[in-house]
């Protein structure tokens, strides 16, 4: 909104980011303990100690993330929908997070399905459907029906692997911003405004982690977790380079869909894989390898920024 009426300046870019920053801090500050509390997870490594926190921070964080990026960056009709979405995301994980009784799975994954069907149409809409091809300089226009069907595919797996992966203090988060960033420098080119976007978000997550540092004093819930992920798929789509979201988020992926994978070829096909391994992996690395949770995360990160590295030099 300002930016279109001053332009998406330095100073503009700039204003932004710290306006995010700092809505995002000050509310978690001043907002912590209106938030509903969590009960720990049973069956999660240490989940007990996460007993009686404020959880559903994310409701505080994408807030300010929203008003940022209505405020900074330049308006378009898609720019709004995908922010609308955004908090749309973060709303369902946060009444789940406030409800005594957890939402079922089923009814989850229907609000991520109409979610992810907006998105995908919404990109579609305004971008059309031609995709680039990693790591060369070849790219395809897919039929617009099938770019919409692996655009639900996408954001409903990044809304879902995200979420998994927000178990050990400032994990998720982490991981998050280093996907995040990577696509913002991909964003640069193909889409600047929504790089800008990409700036805000990290801003407002970087303000979360501040009081989500081991040990934590609140957890961003669904609220959270569900609104990065679908955040991620966006940046993708955006990037024009949708399917290089398998090396960026590489970590995100394996770490939290290994166990979607597991329990879905358990529950529905009656297949058993992995079954040395625990998951989320990141309690595997706790529980069975012994790593800290501070180890975990940094660890985590540092292979994901690698994979980040990497694919951006063989990128750009």
């Amino acid at each position: 909104m300002l930016s279109t009426v001053f332009g998406m300046s330095k100073w503009m870019i700039v204003l932004g980011v710290l306006t995010s920053f700092i809505l995002s801090f000050a509310g978690i500050r001043l907002g912590q303990n209106s938030l509903p509390r969590d009960g720990g997870r049973k069956f999660a490594v240490n989940g007990e100690l996460s007993r009686g926190k404020p959880r559903g921070a994310g409701l505080i964080f994408v807030a300010a993330f929203a008003i940022a990026g209505i405020l900074f960056v330049p308006f378009t009709a898609e720019n709004l929908i995908y922010i609308l979405l955004v908090v749309g995301g973060m709303l369902s994980g946060y009444f789940d997070d406030a409800s005594e009784t957890p939402w079922n799975e089923y009814k989850k994954g229907l609000i991520d399905l109409i979610i992810a069907l907006a998105g995908a149409f919404t990109y579609v809409n305004f971008n059309g459907s031609t995709i680039a091809i990693p790591f060369t300089s070849l790219s395809v226009t897919l039929p617009r029906w099938l770019y919409i069907i692996l655009g639900v595919v996408l954001i409903w797996g990044s809304i879902n692997v995200t979420n998994c992966s927000d178990g050990v203090d400032g994990l998720s988060g982490t991981l998050s911003m280093v996907t995040i960033g990577a696509f913002l420098i991909l964003c640069l080119q193909a889409a600047p405004e929504f790089s800008l976007l990409c700036g805000i978000m990290i801003a407002a997550i970087l303000a979360y982690q501040w009081f989500n540092a081991s040990p934590s004093f609140l957890m961003m819930g669904d609220a959270g977790s569900r609104a990065m992920g679908l955040f991620i798929a966006f940046a993708a789509m955006k990037s024009g380079n949708p399917l290089i979201y398998l090396v960026l988020g590489l970590v995100m992926i394996l770490d939290g869909g290994l166990g979607l994978a597991k329990i879905s070829l358990k529950r529905f096909l009656k297949i058993s894989i992995l079954k040395n391994t625990r998951t989320p992996l990141h309690d595997h690395a706790r529980k069975n390898k012994g790593w800290s949770d501070p180890q975990t995360v940094y660890r985590f990160a540092i292979i994901q920024a690698v994979l980040c590295f990497a694919a951006l030099a063989l990128s750009l």
